[in-house]
């Protein structure tokens, strides 16, 4: 069994993607402007993939450092964490998130409205405002997401000295392509939390993307990295 202190880890982890990634947000709006600039768009994508890199080093042999429940519901899919443990996970990935972004509320109350603190506000025009491009992106960037996270991570023959880099990379360039097309969530808890925050309805209105998409997109990856892959790999060990 995980132990609490797996938990605990899983909301530092979310703690820091969720402030440090939309603070990335929140600045470049400031110094760039709203409008999505090449400059802002490069460095929305190194506070996401920096964060992710740095948590999985840091936490990835107490929890795994899953972050995300789009990963974490694949692993449970593939028994490569229990049930329990993985609702355990998903909760503490959920309120560190929400304490992030109130946080971030607390620190930027003025700077941080214009970009509701991070949140995701759905399609953007180059997708034609199309839910259905919008959720065919999402779940494409989270299943390339979590086929590296089971290829490195998960892996038995996957050299593990690189894993948090080549995850962090991952993130890095899913945003450099996805931010400006959906927001690049890949992440349901990410995308939660500035929601609430918000009072925005309009954000509500397309949360079910940000569940959907990346939910379906993990699981697809998981499945076919699982038992093309990784399980194989386990019964040579």
């Amino acid at each position: 069994m995980v132990s609490p202190k797996s938990w605990l880890a899983e909301a530092i982890s979310t703690f820091a993607l969720v402030f440090f990634g939309p603070l990335a947000v929140i600045l470049a709006a400031s110094v760039f402007g709203e409008g999505l600039s090449i400059e802002a768009i490069i460095m929305i994508s190194l506070g996401h993939g920096a964060a992710i890199a740095l948590m999985v080093y840091a936490f990835g042999h107490i929890s795994g450092a899953h972050i995300n429940p789009a990963v974490t519901i694949p692993m449970m899919i593939t028994k490569k964490i229990g049930i329990k443990d993985g609702i355990a996970y998903i909760i503490f990935q959920i309120i560190g998130a929400i304490v992030a972004t109130g946080t971030l509320v607390a620190l930027f109350p003025e700077i941080g409205k214009p970009v509701f603190w991070g949140a995701h506000g759905g399609p953007s025009a180059l997708l034609g405002g199309s839910m259905m491009s919008g959720l065919i992106v999402e779940i494409i960037l989270t299943f390339f997401l979590v086929t590296v996270i089971f290829m490195t991570a998960v892996h038995k023959k996957a050299p593990k000295s690189v894993y948090g880099a080549t995850i962090g990379g991952m993130i890095f360039l899913l945003h450099l392509v996805g931010v400006p097309l959906t927001g690049a969530s890949m992440n349901p808890a990410r995308s939660l939390s500035p929601t609430l925050f918000s009072g925005d309805t309009g954000l509500w209105e397309v949360q079910w993307l940000y569940w959907v998409g990346p939910i379906v997109g993990g699981i697809i990856a998981g499945l076919i990295m699982n038992y093309i892959y990784t399980k194989p790999a386990e019964k040579e060990a």
